[in-house]
């Protein structure tokens, strides 16, 4: 599956499917809640974060692709990603796009 951030393809004709999605609502454990608390003092990535929204970023595009492949899509374009804190420690991580079949 190919994915485009921009809403065309250079060369390439293709049907609109529709919108597809794919969403998670992620947290990390307690500890590393903790730890990012301790990391604010002295500044810097918490590390333990960057993670958790990178794990959901793939979870979501997984799920987002997997909503295409069920339509018969070639590619997904116009591909966004948001993110919303849920609660203190957890974020919702959504990734959409449009989902093409390429014409011949």
């Amino acid at each position: 599956m190919k994915l485009y951030t921009i809403d065309y393809i250079p060369g390439k004709d293709f049907e609109l499917l529709g919108l597809v999605k794919g969403a998670i609502v992620q947290t990390k454990n307690v500890g590393r809640d903790f730890m990012a608390g301790m990391k604010t003092l002295v500044g810097g990535e918490i590390v333990g974060y960057t993670e958790m929204l990178n794990e959901a970023r793939q979870i979501a595009t997984k799920r987002m692709v997997d909503e295409a492949e069920e339509l018969g899509a070639d590619a997904i374009i116009g591909v966004r990603f948001g993110s919303s804190q849920v609660m203190q420690g957890a974020a919702e991580v959504v990734a959409y796009g449009t989902a093409v079949k390429f014409v011949e």
